[in-house]
């Protein structure tokens, strides 16, 4: 089983990408007063697990450092 720390560290990253994640799934919200079917849950937890996975992955690629970070980078025309 994971330590506390590991498991707050966890936490803390899904709560830092949970904007991300919820943009990136795109979906609408219920209108007042209407609820999801048990199916419509299930679909859009599917949605927001694969939005998860995206942003956890664009977001260790931007503060990755580049294979080329030794080159200079090309200017931009």
């Amino acid at each position: 089983m994971a330590d506390h720390s590991e498991v707050s560290r966890r936490y803390r990253e899904f709560l830092d990408l949970l904007p991300l994640t919820l943009s990136l799934a795109g979906l609408p919200t219920s209108d007042h007063g209407k609820y999801f079917s048990a199916e419509q849950i299930e679909s859009r937890l599917f949605t927001i697990r694969h939005a998860y996975r995206a942003a956890r992955q664009v977001a260790r690629e931007c503060i990755q450092p580049s294979a080329a970070a030794g080159t200079n980078p090309q200017p931009a025309e």
